[in-house]
C-alpha cells in the first residue's frame, strides 16, 4: 500500500532521474506528466480512504536523525490532505503547460517543477519540525533556480529578492526550532506534540515571521510583484498557487497549535495585518495595468484575507481559510497559466495590447469568464462559499470587522471585472489585431481545464469539501480558541 512517504519520495527520485539522464525534451515532458498523474491518482486513493475525523492518519513515524531526536514523522488530517491534493493537481497543470511551451533545457525545469512537489508534500506532511524545516526551506531552491533560468528579463533582481526576504525569516524560524528540540524535557525532541504550549513569545514571532514572509503577509510581501511578474507561467502558477500557502498553512498547522496561547495573546495584530493587506491589496490590483499584476496583487489580498480568518480563532474562519486556500489556488494558478499563455501568442501580458480577445475565440472568453466569476465570488461559486464563512466569523468576533471584510470584498469585485473586461472586451489593441491570436485550445487549454473543472465540482458540492475538513481544522484552532473564550 502506497504511504505518505512514498507520496513525498516518488516525485524526488523522478527529478533526480531527470537530472542525471539525458532525456529528449518531449520524453522528459511526458515522462514527468506521467509520474505526476501517478502522484495525483494515489493522493485520490488517499481522500478516498480517509475518515473525516479529527487528528492524523496514515502516520509513518521512525528514527531519523537518533543523536538529535529528529524522526521521520508524515501523517495527514483534513487540512493537510486538502493541500496535498491542490500541490498534485497544480503541478500536473504546471508540468502540461511546460510541456506545451517547449522551454530550453526542458528536462531541468521538469525535474525542479517535480522535486517543488516533493518538498511541499513534506511541508503538508511533517509532524516532526526539523522535517518541517527541511521541506519549508528545501522548496525554495528548486524554485529560485527555476525563477533564475527560467524566467524574464529581471529575473535576477527578482530571485535576489526573494532570497533576502526568505533567508531572514527561515533563520529565525530554525532559531525557533532548535531552541524548542534542544529544550525539550527529556532530551532533544523535535516532534510537534512535544513543542505545544513550551515556546515563548520570541519564539512564536520566530516562527510566526516566516510564515508571514513565505505567505505572503503585509507588510512583508516586498518579494511578491518581481517573483511573479518574471518567472514562467508554470513556476507563477506553482508560486502562487501551492508554494505561498506554505506559509498559510503553517499559520493555521504549527503556529496556532504550538503556541496556543501567544495565538490568543496576538491574534489581534494578525487581524489587522489581515485586513490591511486585504484591502490594501485590493486597491493595487484596481491600479496594475497588467494581467500578472493583478493577480500578484489580488494574491496579496486573498493571502492576508486567509490569515485574518485563521486568527479569529473561530470554527468557522478556520474552515473558511483552509476552503479559501485551495479556491484561491486553483484560481491564482489558473489565472496565471491564461495570462502565460496570452504572452506566448500577443508577446505581452499588457492590457495595453490587449482586449477585445472575446470575439472569434468562446474558449478563451469562457475560461476567462468561470475563472473570473470564481474570483469575483458570485453567489453559487466555491470562493463565495468559502468567503462567507470567513465573514460570518468576522461579524462574529465584530459587527465592524466583519463590515470591513464586506468592503474587501466589494474591492475584490472591481478588480476582477477589470481584468475580465481588459482582456476581452475592450477595444481590440493594435498588436492584437494584427497578430490575430487563435482561441485557446490543445495543450494549453488541457492544462488550464482540469483546474477550471474541479472549481466547478467544489461550487456545486460545497459541503464535499467542508465535510473533510471541519474536524481538523477546528481541532487545530481548538486551544487558541479555548484561550480566547470561544
Amino acid at each position: 500500500m502506497i504511504t505518505i512517504s512514498t507520496l513525498i519520495a516518488v516525485p524526488a527520485i523522478a527529478a533526480v532521474v531527470l537530472l542525471v539522464i539525458p532525456f529528449a525534451r518531449q520524453a522528459a515532458g511526458y515522462l514527468a506528466l506521467l509520474v505526476s498523474l501517478a502522484v495525483l491518482g494515489a493522493v485520490i486513493g488517499f481522500i478516498y480512504r480517509f475518515e473525516p475525523v479529527a487528528g492524523y492518519q496514515f502516520s509513518d513515524d521512525v528514527s531519523w536523525i537518533a543523536p538529535l531526536g529528529v524522526r521521520w514523522h508524515v501523517a495527514v488530517n483534513g487540512v493537510s490532505l486538502a493541500m496535498i491534493a491542490v500541490t498534485a493537481l497544480i503541478t500536473t497543470c504546471a508540468l502540461g503547460f511546460a510541456l506545451w511551451a517547449k522551454r530550453d533545457r526542458s528536462h531541468a525545469s521538469f525535474a525542479l517543477i517535480l522535486l517543488t512537489e516533493a518538498f511541499l508534500f513534506l511541508v503538508f506532511a511533517a509532524r516532526d519540525l526539523f522535517a518541517f524545516y527541511v521541506g519549508f526551506e528545501g522548496m525554495l531552491i528548486p524554485l529560485l533556480v527555476l525563477l533564475v533560468v527560467w524566467g524574464g528579463a529581471g529575473r535576477k533582481f527578482a530571485t535576489l529578492q526573494v532570497i533576502a526576504y526568505t533567508a531572514f525569516g527561515t533563520l529565525l524560524m530554525l532559531l525557533g526550532i532548535l531552541y524548542l528540540g534542544l529544550t525539550a524535557p527529556g532530551g532533544p525532541n523535535f516532534d510537534m506534540t512535544a513543542a505545544i504550549g513550551r515556546g515563548n513569545d520570541w519564539v512564536f514571532f520566530a516562527f510566526a515571521i516566516a510564515f508571514a514572509i513565505k505567505s505572503p503577509l503585509f507588510p512583508l510581501h516586498g518579494w511578491v510583484l518581481p517573483a511573479y511578474r518574471n518567472a514562467s507561467p508554470e513556476v507563477a502558477a506553482v508560486l502562487s498557487g501551492v508554494a505561498s500557502k506554505a506559509g498559510a498553512f503553517a499559520f493555521l498547522a504549527v503556529l496556532v497549535p504550538l503556541f496556543p496561547s501567544q495565538s490568543e495573546k496576538y491574534a489581534w495584530v494578525f487581524i489587522a495585518l489581515g485586513t490591511i493587506g486585504f484591502l490594501w491589496g485590493s486597491l493595487l490590483a484596481f491600479r496594475q495595468p497588467d494581467g500578472r499584476g493583478v493577480v500578484a496583487y489580488s494574491s496579496i489580498a486573498q493571502m492576508s484575507f486567509i490569515v485574518l480568518g485563521i486568527f479569529l480563532l473561530s470554527d468557522r474562519g478556520a474552515t473558511g481559510a483552509t476552503f479559501q486556500m485551495v479556491n484561491h489556488a486553483l484560481v491564482s494558478a489558473a489565472l496565471f497559466l491564461v495570462v502565460g499563455w496570452l504572452e506566448t501568442q500577443v508577446g505581452s501580458g499588457s492590457f495595453a495590447q490587449l482586449g477585445g480577445l472575446a470575439r472569434r475565440r468562446p474558449v478563451l472568453a469562457t475560461v476567462s469568464m468561470v475563472l473570473g466569476m470564481a474570483a469575483l465570488a458570485v453567489p453559487g461559486s466555491s470562493v463565495f462559499a468559502s468567503e462567507f464563512l470567513i465573514m460570518l466569523g468576522a461579524f462574529e468576533n465584530h459587527w465592524w470587522l466583519g463590515a470591513i471584510v464586506a468592503l474587501g470584498v466589494v474591492l475584490a469585485a472591481m478588480y476582477m471585472l477589470r481584468w475580465i473586461s481588459a482582456i476581452l472586451h475592450d477595444r481590440e489593441s493594435a498588436l492584437a489585431g494584427t497578430l490575430n491570436p487563435p482561441d485557446l485550445k490543445k495543450g494549453a487549454l488541457m492544462a488550464i481545464l482540469p483546474l477550471v473543472l474541479v472549481l466547478i465540482g467544489l461550487s456545486i458540492a460545497p459541503a464535499q469539501f467542508t465535510d473533510r475538513v471541519d474536524a481538523s481544522a477546528h481541532a487545530l484552532i481548538s486551544a487558541a480558541a479555548k484561550e480566547a473564550g470561544r
